[in-house]
C-alpha cells in the first residue's frame, strides 16, 4: 500500500513538473523572441533611460515568475527523487515468504515485488505502461541543463536543438560537477564529429546528434546551457 501511494504521488508530481516546464518554456520563448531583452538583458537604452521598445513591467513580471518556477521545479524534482529512492528501497527489500502448508504437506514460495518498477536508480527509472494500469512507460531522468539561449542558423539549431530543451546527456556528459566546463570540453574534443545528445522536450525524451563546428557566430554550437 505504501509503495502504491508513493507511486501515485510520484505520478502526480511528474504531471506537475511537466506543467511547470511547459510554463517555463513559454516564458523563455517570449523573453527570447527577436527584439525581446532575453532572460537577463538590460532594460535601459544606451543613454540610461528605460527602453521604449519593450513593456518593462511585463518583462520584470515574467522574469520573477520564471525564477519562481525554477524554484518550484527544483523542489518537485527533489521530491520525485526522494520517492524514487523509497520505491527503489521497497523493491530491493521485497522478500520471499512462505505460504501456509498445502494439503500435501508442501510449502509454496511467492516472491513479493513491486511490479510497476522494472529497474530503478535515483536519477534514472524505467516504468512500464499498459492501458489498464497506473504504470507509465517513460524514462524518469533528471536533466542537468536547459537551453536558455540559441542563435539562428547556429549548429545547434540546424542539428535540431530548440530553446527550452533540457539536457539528459551530451556525449559523455550526464551530471556531476563543473558541467559547463565539461560541456565545453566535450564540444571542443568532438569538433566536426557528431555527438549523441539525449534531451527532454515537452515531457518527451528525444535522441538527436549535434556536430560542433565553426560557423559565423560565437562558439561551436551557438547556444547557451543553463545548469539546473
Amino acid at each position: 500500500m505504501v509503495a502504491t501511494n508513493v507511486k501515485a504521488e510520484t505520478m502526480s508530481l511528474m504531471d506537475k513538473r511537466s506543467a511547470v516546464e511547459a510554463e517555463m518554456n513559454a516564458i523563455i520563448a517570449r523573453l527570447s523572441q527577436p527584439g525581446a531583452p532575453g532572460l537577463s538583458g538590460g532594460l535601459l537604452n544606451s543613454e540610461g533611460f528605460p527602453r521604449s521598445d519593450i513593456d518593462i513591467p511585463v518583462v520584470r513580471a515574467e522574469r520573477r515568475r520564471l525564477a519562481e518556477l525554477r524554484n518550484d521545479h527544483k523542489e518537485i524534482t527533489e521530491k520525485i527523487d526522494q520517492n524514487i529512492q523509497i520505491l527503489h528501497s521497497a523493491r530491493l527489500g521485497s522478500s520471499v515468504y512462505k505460504n501456509p502448508v498445502n494439503d500435501d504437506g508442501s510449502d509454496t514460495q511467492t516472491s513479493s515485488t513491486i511490479d510497476t518498477v522494472a529497474s530503478m536508480t535515483a536519477q534514472n527509472v524505467l516504468m512500464r505502461h499498459s492501458p489498464n494500469s497506473m504504470d507509465v512507460d517513460v524514462l524518469i531522468s533528471r536533466p542537468f541543463a536547459m537551453v536558455d539561449e540559441i542563435a539562428d542558423a547556429s549548429p545547434a539549431v540546424e542539428d535540431g536543438l530548440q530553446l527550452g530543451d533540457q539536457i539528459l546527456k551530451f556525449g559523455n556528459v550526464e551530471a556531476g560537477d563543473n558541467l559547463l566546463q565539461r560541456l565545453s570540453s566535450e564540444a571542443q574534443s568532438n569538433l566536426g564529429r557528431a555527438v549523441p545528445v539525449v534531451i527532454v522536450r515537452q515531457g518527451t525524451v528525444i535522441n538527436i546528434t549535434i556536430t560542433p563546428r565553426s560557423w559565423q557566430g560565437r562558439g561551436l554550437l551557438g547556444c547557451h546551457f543553463r545548469i539546473l
